[in-house]
């Protein structure tokens, strides 16, 4: 398929720029991918959608401060953006700067974070952090949340507390999980008394979720690696559910992501374990776990978008974004919701 089969015209203003009044006051636009049916629904309708037995798989990554200003032993200033953290120490990166820092050069970010620019992989560097805290103290103490490009304005402290779900443990992303965020405490308790089961897995969100596919022929597209954890309860709770009736709902294409590209490593059987995946999900796709998702609204011309489009089928997906632009819902990581029935 071509890149241009994923585009679609955006008016601006339905860019959410700032979370809702509550997490879970947004609206919830309901796709039954089998039957190609729309409903429009709130988000507080949720568990009116489930039934004792079912699973839900949650990511309880926590962003972290990934971004970092400073300069060059040269003098000139840079923004270095954090994309992952390798060990204690190392982390892979971006940088914006005037003239691009070559190997072996020497940074010191937030005044006083000596940092060695180790290598460079086309835009990625991995950079070495010279200094007694580990690289995740330093970006705790000294980093600013990033907020996704689409937001245009600086993150405040509100932020600090919307752009992580209440459930947020695992540090190690620099884009929130969104679907999550439509989630307090009083709706996942709900959820448990009406019999629901909740798991997690853990995938750090990488800033390559943000980008756009650039090539004409999405196969040529290289996706981004992102690394993850599925635990053996959320395996258990998955198998025991599958045997007794129960279905499997991803919250996000995170969760997703982590439980179809463990049994993929595992040919087609969910495994517990670690794994590092570039697994990129397009229509024709054969899904494995997951047979419904809660995601919120993507990118046009983005990997998200192509991957729902697998999921609840590329015609329905379609009008379904049309429906939500007609009907003013809110767009991306702050934005409304939506459900998907997978399509058969």
């Amino acid at each position: 398929m071509k890149t241009q089969d994923f585009d679609f015209y955006l008016p601006t203003e339905l860019i959410a720029q700032f979370p809702a009044e509550q997490r879970t006051s947004s609206q919830m636009l309901c796709l039954d991918g089998a039957n190609n049916h729309l409903r429009d629904a709130l988000f507080t309708d949720l568990p009116h959608y489930l039934r004792a037995g079912d699973v839900m798989v949650f990511n309880d990554t926590r962003v972290i401060k990934a971004r970092l200003w400073g300069h060059k032993d040269s003098g000139g200033k840079i923004e270095v953006m954090v994309e992952r953290v390798l060990d204690d120490q190392r982390v892979q990166a971006v940088i914006r700067a005037s003239h691009a820092p070559k190997p072996g050069s020497q940074l010191l970010l937030a005044g006083t974070i000596p940092v060695t620019v180790v290598a460079r992989d086309q835009a990625f560097y991995t950079l070495c952090f010279e200094h007694e805290k580990s690289v995740i103290e330093l970006l705790e103490e000294f980093g600013d949340l990033p907020l996704p490009p689409y937001i245009a304005r600086q993150a405040t402290d509100v932020d600090a507390t919307r752009y992580q779900t209440v459930y947020a443990k695992n540090m190690g992303a620099v884009a929130a999980p969104t679907a999550g965020l439509h989630f307090d405490t009083a709706m996942l308790e709900k959820l448990r008394e009406i019999g629901v089961v909740i798991v997690y897995i853990t995938l750090h969100v990488g800033a390559g979720t943000f980008q756009p596919v650039r090539v004409e022929n999405i196969a040529d597209h290289t996706m981004h690696s992102e690394t993850f954890h599925v635990p053996e309860e959320t395996v258990q709770a998955i198998h025991h559910a599958k045997t007794q009736g129960g279905r499997i709902l991803a919250i996000g294409t995170t969760s997703l992501r982590a439980l179809e590209a463990s049994a993929l490593i595992h040919h087609g059987i969910l495994k517990a374990g670690y794994g590092d995946t570039h697994i990129f999900i397009t229509p024709g796709y054969r899904f494995r776990v997951v047979e419904r998702l809660l995601t919120n609204f993507h990118l046009p011309r983005s990997t998200l978008l192509m991957l729902v489009s697998a999921f609840g089928g590329v015609k329905n997906i379609q009008r379904a974004y049309q429906h939500a632009i007609t009907n003013r819902y809110r767009f991306f990581s702050y934005g409304d919701a939506m459900l998907i029935e997978r399509r058969l």
